[in-house]
């Protein structure tokens, strides 16, 4: 049985980040990324580990061990991580005075996708968070294709699209 809770541990955090390493596109075909979808950032413990401290990540876990996660990052993180600094100013420039809570990645372990969890892990959070944040927002690749139509499966809703790097973001955000 899958259960979904918030990070306690550092134990779960760096099994976090074992997940979300086996799921970094330059470790993935292309028919895979296209297939499974991709998870962008890299995170180290440290940073990770600030995070959890503001606000705990939701995780889903089977038989004691990560199987989902979907990372909480604040607007106190927006310096931290170079790829999401234009993120932030999109998403100032958009709703600068609204509360909000980054869901900063989220990843399914390739044993438990299509069984619930990814609409699972949005749900715990949601309703975690709604007490401090009147909404959750996120950004995807604009080639992650299954992770666009999973987000909009959920409720998310389109906010921009914007070029960084070279690359196409789509910007959404999911009401608490």
């Amino acid at each position: 049985m899958i259960t979904y809770t918030r990070t306690k541990s550092i134990i779960e955090l760096k099994q976090i980040l074992e997940l979300q390493s086996k799921n970094l596109p330059n470790d993935l075909s292309s028919n895979e990324k296209k297939k499974e979808g991709f998870v962008t950032v890299q995170h180290t413990l440290d940073v990770l580990e600030k995070m959890h401290k503001v606000c705990p990540h939701t995780i889903a876990k089977f038989n004691n061990k990560v199987v989902g996660y979907a990372m909480s990052m604040t607007k106190d993180f927006a310096e931290e991580i170079d790829v999401l600094k234009p993120m932030f100013l999109e998403i100032n420039n958009i709703i600068s005075n609204e509360n909000y809570i980054v869901m900063g990645q989220i990843c399914v372990d390739k044993e438990h996708r299509k069984k619930g969890v990814f609409r699972s892990l949005y749900n715990f959070m949601k309703e975690e968070v709604a007490k401090d944040y009147k909404c959750i927002i996120t950004e995807i690749d604009a080639e992650n294709t299954r992770s666009l139509n999973a987000h909009k499966s959920v409720g998310f809703k389109h906010l921009k699209t914007y070029v960084s790097n070279k690359q196409n973001w789509v910007i959404v955000s999911l009401k608490c």
